[in-house]
């Protein structure tokens, strides 16, 4: 009889803090009481989250883990909550739906039965109910379960301000991809009154329609080394790919193939829509926002590889940001093949000065100049005059403004627009979306995502439209 292949059993991408002790196997134990069985990417995983130092704290007080859909990745969370319920902590899973967070509720009902414990009905006050019974509210979006050591769970639906006045244990954050910065504000503080808190986040990777940013960043964060007592475990693929027909990469991506997954199950998946496939199944993090404005494939399209040949004098566009923070400049050319090509310049922190802006304006071949951004175009002009900087930069009017953004969305239709590929442009325009200018229809452009400043994109569509609208210089030709 064939041995049947399994999925890749350790995560493809993972931080694990050192650890010598872990509580890991009191879950492991207590889990296997149900009628299931811990698979072994399971059992690792749960070790890791719930490894101690030598005082008995976790080692990991955050920690994150993103595992492709039906691989039973809920299977961890019940598990942690399982222990710590019979370790007497206090526990509140969120979810973004309440439909999620009432399905975990019932999930660990089920479970704790399955162990043996015996959910209790009313009693009388002098009744001691069994060693292992617990009690649970079953009111819809308020279900918590209580055993009888005092160990809680309460399970609910996340909002901006749920959480205020609450204290726990364990925190966890399922649908952890839809978790947002104003949830995150309302729940971080939940778990500073325990002794000894934990906060455990557990999602896919963003999709289409997912609204939070918190677990994109604290992936980013993780990965890069940014973070204190955090961990975090994923299984994916490092890039998007076309070729999703190939069951390499299942296994690798999916841990539980070859248990209640297998690639039957997988292939009936597979539809037109690559992108989900690839997020769902295989575990991607795209680096840029599928709601964006502008997509990468778009944007890339017109990419050049080599500097194309250019035509007349630069143009520069100047955008102070409207929060105060940052002001960026671009430049913009017309080339041979009658297109325009654009590419930032710079993007620094306003507290610093004009002076870089003013340094470029003098050295380069600049012919025309705009600026918009009240926090800091008064004060640039007055410096320009100052230091006899020519061409002045020109101030643009509200219309003005929104006719760039429309003549640089018209560009990328009729493909008269390239660029080299810039990094920081490409993270800028690819996380944008339109917002409202004046009352006449008009837009510009805002960031989707935090830490993506926007006026690198804006500085860019002004030097466009300067470059666009303005005529060749005919030469003088003298006849005698």
């Amino acid at each position: 009889m064939s041995q049947v292949r399994k999925g890749r059993q350790t995560p493809t991408q993972s931080v694990v803090l050192p650890y010598s002790k872990t509580r890991g196997q009191e879950a492991i134990d207590l889990y296997n009481q149900t009628k299931r069985t811990a698979l072994e990417w399971q059992e690792l995983l749960i070790s890791d989250i719930m490894a101690v130092d030598d005082d008995g704290l976790w080692v990991h007080q955050k920690f994150g883990y993103s595992v492709p859909r039906r691989n039973g990745k809920n299977e961890i969370v019940a598990m942690r909550e399982m222990a710590g319920l019979v370790a007497g902590e206090i526990i509140c899973h969120t979810a973004h739906r309440t439909t999620t967070s009432s399905s975990a509720w019932k999930r660990l009902i089920k479970l704790l039965t399955e162990a043996g414990y015996v959910e209790l009905g009313r009693k009388k006050k002098d009744e001691i109910p069994p060693e292992k019974s617990f009690r649970t509210n079953k009111q819809h979006g308020l279900e918590n379960i209580v055993l009888t050591n005092g160990g809680q769970i309460d399970f609910r639906t996340r909002t901006p301000n749920g959480g205020l006045g609450e204290g726990f244990d364990l925190l966890v954050i399922d649908e952890a991809q839809e978790y947002t910065d104003d949830q995150e504000s309302a729940l971080i503080y939940t778990v500073s009154d325990s002794s000894n808190p934990q906060t455990i986040f557990c999602g896919t990777p963003p999709t289409t329609v997912s609204a939070g940013t918190v677990f994109m960043k604290m992936r980013n964060d993780c990965l890069a080394g940014d973070t204190f007592d955090t961990g975090w475990a994923e299984w994916s693929i490092p890039k998007q790919t076309d070729d999703v027909y190939n069951t390499e990469l299942w296994y690798e991506t999916n841990p539980s193939m070859g248990a209640h997954l297998d690639e039957r199950k997988i292939r009936q998946e597979i539809r037109k829509d690559v992108i989900d496939f690839n997020i769902q199944r295989l575990g991607v993090w795209l680096q840029y926002n599928q709601k964006s404005e502008i997509s990468e494939a778009e944007w890339m399209a017109f990419q050049c590889s080599s500097l194309p040949k250019l035509k007349g004098q630069l143009f520069a566009g100047i955008k102070y940001g409207i929060d105060g923070q940052n002001v960026s400049v671009s430049i913009a050319c017309k080339t041979e093949d009658n297109r325009v090509f654009v590419e930032c310049i710079d993007c620094q922190s306003i507290r610093k000065g004009d002076g870089w802006i003013i340094r470029f304006l003098k050295e380069a071949d600049i012919r025309m100049a705009v600026v918009d951004g009240k926090s800091g175009q008064e004060l640039l002009l007055q410096e320009c005059h100052d230091n006899k900087v020519k061409p002045v930069p020109q101030p643009i009017k509200v219309a003005e403004a929104c006719t760039a953004s429309t003549m640089f969305t018209q560009a990328l239709e009729q493909k008269t627009i390239c660029h080299m590929g810039q990094p920081s442009l490409v993270q800028s325009v690819c996380n944008c979306e339109r917002r409202n200018i004046g009352t006449q229809g008009g837009y510009g452009f805002r960031s989707l995502k935090d830490g993506v400043d926007i006026t690198l994109m804006e500085s860019m569509v002004l030097a466009h439209w300067a470059c666009a609208t303005s005529k060749e210089r005919r030469k003088q030709i003298v006849r005698f």
